[in-house]
């Protein structure tokens, strides 16, 4: 997301509780962005609001949230949320079915086994949007502003992968915006990765129990999501796993661990 003041790209925004802009670090401040609502922000607290206070280097930074905002705890979609969570849907069911059609992995001699193209297709984009909700959902309990946006150059490049054989699947991601610290952070991080490698063990343990015809379809499920949790734990750039790595190292190493092994495995089973 980019800040209204300065244009500046910024993974964690900030939101101005007064105009309900969102802005980058230096302009968070409702005088550092010119406020359109400047009476408000001018206007003295309520001392039975609870305040949750950060202190920079050179400012003492406060905001206040209303007492509701820290009791609601259920999950929340906006209307225009729900509609970039539509298009970028439609792109990942794209990917997901040219990936099977493509490979030819459910064409049988002499047709295409639907049923089975239906449930790989239906697996590959639950499991690219339960990420997504993973982090969403953890944000929103802290009280946080959390919604799913789609990002320009992801759409587009998910939109040539419908037709291209090297897939590449983001067409967005959770946008997150309020006061957060470092342990925060990185549970909220992790959540998304968390959240496929039990998808794909769960996958992998009823894939082994099943019918090859089924099973195959759920070991398929069991390799992307091992995957999707894998790579999102790089502890590189705007990757997961940097901001997990930087929380706690343990933990990101149990999880990198966990779904390198996952990953293996299904590869192996998969060949």
């Amino acid at each position: 997301m980019t800040c209204e003041k300065c244009g500046k790209e910024t993974f964690l925004p900030f939101r101005c509780q007064y105009c309900g802009g969102h802005f980058c670090s230096d302009h968070r401040l409702p005088e550092n962005h010119e406020c359109s609502r400047m009476d408000l922000a001018r206007m003295p607290k309520e001392e039975t609001q609870p305040v949750i206070t950060q202190e920079p280097k050179s400012y003492q930074y406060t905001v206040t949230y209303p007492a509701k905002a820290q009791t609601i705890r259920r999950t929340r979609f906006s209307l225009k949320e729900i509609q970039h969570l539509t298009l970028a849907a439609l792109l990942v069911v794209g990917v997901g079915l040219s990936m099977v059609l493509f490979s030819g992995s459910f064409s049988g001699s002499h047709s295409v086994d639907f049923l089975m193209l239906t449930l790989f297709t239906v697996i590959f984009t639950a499991s690219f949007f339960v990420h997504e909700i993973a982090h969403k959902t953890t944000a929103q309990k802290y009280g946080l502003w959390a919604e799913f946006r789609m990002t320009s150059t992801g759409a587009i490049l998910t939109a040539i992968s419908v037709l291209s054989p090297i897939k590449f699947i983001s067409p967005g991601a959770v946008m997150v915006s309020g006061y957060a610290d470092r342990r925060r952070i990185g549970t909220i991080s992790i959540a998304g990765p968390a959240t496929n490698i039990v998808l794909s063990t769960a996958f992998l343990a009823t894939g082994l129990l099943l019918p090859v015809r089924y099973g195959a379809t759920l070991m398929l499920g069991a390799a992307f999501n091992a995957w999707i949790a894998l790579f999102n734990l790089i502890p590189f750039g705007v990757f997961d796993g940097l901001k997990v790595f930087v929380w706690d190292k343990r933990i990101w190493a149990l999880a990198f661990t966990i779904s390198l092994i996952l990953t293996l495995i299904t590869y192996l089973l998969v060949l």
